[in-house]
């Protein structure tokens, strides 16, 4: 690392625990989380026998929970083999704990009181994973919706054929009043919708977890008072689209979608679609070109091991995505390395100023991008843990211009050096300039299906 020094991948620390447990000795842990419907997500693994090391099988057994919550989602979480790690978990994944945003936040996803059940290792469920299996579609007049929390992008398409695109620049995060969010979007459905001579569908990707079209969770209105959700965001998209007609709509996590992107783009399964932009969003696309109806919430997956590491203000945590594969992270390495963006009013204002600078050549935003490159190289490996990846598609106003070039030629050189056998097995794919910019609405307007 040229800027963050002190980054402690996860992966590295995984393989140095597993010979740690070949060293010292070993026993069986196995640990799952459970969503709607009964569907489970479990996995097994070794960790060090003797007690004295209760904290260190801790430590980084509570981060691979962490990560699978928010991964494959879940209110439910069962542990079996080890007492301390059950007991901990159970106290710090409480309300009112050091991880209740994570409990409040599955809670209300899932509407059901978030639970750890500390058990034997023979009561602990297996895996019974939902597989679902999509099918899209371009034909008709259609709106494609990205809203991201720097700016909003609309497409009009008409039989795959794009006849009109924009972005325009808003401020969704800060705004407490739900009315100019609904405005803003109202405003971009209508400016596609003046672009074609009718309308037959509208779909939209949008950062946050929903389900059945309604906002369960997001970032863009982190802002607006819980009364004020629950009243006017949480079918924000179905009512802007009513304004338009009785037409279909359909609302997928922009994560999804950027998956969704890169199976249109290079006909490629096995897909981890990664959209760097105000937060982390991701998708996943199966072998059998199946989204699994996960969260794919990478924002809040944990990244670094570092104590040290910055603080998600939202979530509280350390350590984790949004600080590395973000608007945030740049920000962050800018005022690591002594970049002055105190100028520059806003985030989105200040990664165009760092991209600027890289296109005038100064090495130290060269610097910033070949971080987020080595990030990114470590974390893909983390990633493959819960992950079947082949194909890694990179999006967002992080990748844009000669900054994304950067990072993924550092990020393939990271993996041919320290893990050489994803570095065979993975592809990461950089889409040209407008795929990166727009192709989140384009392939969002594919979504609804059409008799």
């Amino acid at each position: 690392m040229k800027i963050d020094k002190k980054f402690l991948p996860i992966a590295k620390a995984i393989r140095e625990f597993e010979e740690e447990c070949k060293k010292y000795g070993s026993k069986p842990l196995k640990v799952c989380v459970e969503r709607n419907d009964g569907y489970r997500h479990a996995f097994q693994l070794d960790i060090l026998k003797d007690e004295k090391f209760d904290e260190k099988n801790y430590q980084l057994v509570e981060r691979l929970i962490k990560a699978s919550l928010w991964i494959y989602g879940g209110y439910k979480v069962y542990i079996g083999g080890c007492s301390y790690i059950g007991g901990r978990i159970k106290e710090e994944y409480r309300k009112g704990g050091r991880r209740g945003f994570d409990v409040d936040t599955m809670e209300r996803v899932y509407e059901k009181p978030f639970e750890v059940a500390v058990t034997d290792i023979s009561q602990v469920p297996d895996t019974h994973e939902f597989t679902q299996k999509r099918t899209f579609g371009l034909k008709g007049c259609r709106i494609g919706f990205d809203a991201g929390g720097s700016d909003r992008k609309v497409s009009a398409v008409i039989d795959g054929e794009v006849v009109y695109s924009e972005e325009v620049l808003w401020l969704p995060k800060v705004t407490s009043d739900p009315s100019y969010h609904y405005q803003e979007i109202l405003k971009a459905f209508k400016t596609a919708a003046s672009h074609m001579p009718r309308v037959d569908a509208i779909g939209v990707s949008s950062a946050g977890i929903y389900v059945n079209n309604q906002v369960k969770d997001a970032s863009l209105f982190m802002s607006v008072p819980d009364d004020l959700f629950q009243k006017h965001v949480k079918n924000i998209y179905i009512d802007a689209a009513k304004q338009l007609g009785d037409v279909p709509l359909v609302v997928a996590n922009d994560g999804d979608v950027t998956a969704l992107t890169g199976a249109l783009s290079f006909g490629k399964n096995k897909l981890l679609g990664i959209a760097m932009g105000t937060s982390e969003a991701a998708g996943y696309v199966d072998e059998n070109g199946c989204i699994k109806g996960w969260l794919n919430e990478l924002a809040f997956v944990p990244v670094d091991l570092n104590p040290e590491a910055a603080v998600d203000p939202w979530s509280g945590d350390v350590g984790v995505g949004v600080n590395y594969f973000s608007q945030d992270a740049v920000i962050k390495l800018a005022s690591m390395c002594g970049i002055d963006l105190s100028a520059h009013d806003t985030p989105a204002m200040k990664l165009k100023a760092v991209q600027k600078m890289l296109e005038e050549g100064n090495p130290a935003a060269e610097d910033i991008f070949e971080d987020i490159g080595e990030y990114l190289a470590h974390t893909l490996s983390f990633y493959s843990v819960f992950y079947d990846i082949e194909n890694v598609l990179i999006l967002g106003r992080v990748s844009s211009g000669k900054g994304g070039e950067i990072m993924i030629s550092k990020c393939n050189a990271v993996l041919k050096e320290c893990y050489p056998e994803l570095s065979e097995k993975i592809t990461v794919y950089l889409p040209d300039e407008k795929s990166r910019r727009v192709g989140q609405s384009i392939a969002a307007a594919s979504l609804p299906i059409l008799d």
